[in-house]
């Protein structure tokens, strides 16, 4: 059986835990093969927000890594076939990057690939509040093809810790990609009209 290959991007933005458990999920899938990538300031992120273990604990989950600065990786050709990618959490630094072309590292060089392959591509687009120079980004990165997901949690399911909402929003990220397996996030099935 081929393997689905898919690249995570974690950059600087809060919400580091998205990008953990986003690969936490990706690992139980049995056939997919996680790409990892991370910026300078998604280790410091990763410390600060999960923890001292939560960097060596992601780097287990992927089976290969590359350096944020390695532009000549397997990841940054197009020859490379993956079924998608995702970019959680996603700083307005690399969202403006990618929205203008700037492949200047291998996390901004792959979502690049991803746009111009026209595969799947994934932001977790991570700020609050926003200006219009965000909003421009984001605007150009969806008419590029990309799909922007700012990780706002979702409460119709009653969560009820703060990892269930990064379950979810991971989850969610996921399900975006559109890949051949079962839906991993909790859909909403109406409301029930008997209360």
């Amino acid at each position: 059986m081929t393997r689905m290959k898919i690249v995570l991007g974690v950059t600087g933005a809060s919400g580091a835990a998205i990008g953990v458990r986003i690969a936490e999920r990706l690992a139980e899938v049995e056939n997919v093969e996680l790409h990892l990538v991370l910026s300078p300031a998604a280790h410091r992120t990763l410390a600060h927000e999960v923890g001292a273990d939560a960097l060596p604990s992601l780097l287990s989950m992927a089976a290969r890594t590359y350096d944020h600065a390695d532009i000549g990786a397997a990841i940054a050709s197009g020859s490379f076939s993956t079924a998608g990618m995702i970019v959680a959490p996603c700083s307005m630094r690399t969202l403006a990057a990618i929205a203008a072309g700037m492949a200047d590292n291998l996390v901004v060089r792959a979502a690049d690939v991803h746009l111009k392959e026209r595969r799947r591509l994934v932001l977790m687009a991570r700020e609050t509040p926003l200006h219009l120079g965000h909003l421009r980004n984001m605007c150009a990165v969806t008419e590029m093809g990309a799909i922007i997901m700012p990780p706002v949690p979702a409460f119709y399911h009653r969560p009820e810790s703060v990892e269930a909402i990064v379950d979810h929003l991971a989850a969610r990220a996921i399900d975006l990609l559109a890949l051949p397996i079962a839906p991993l996030s909790r859909a909403w099935q109406g409301e029930d009209q008997k209360s």
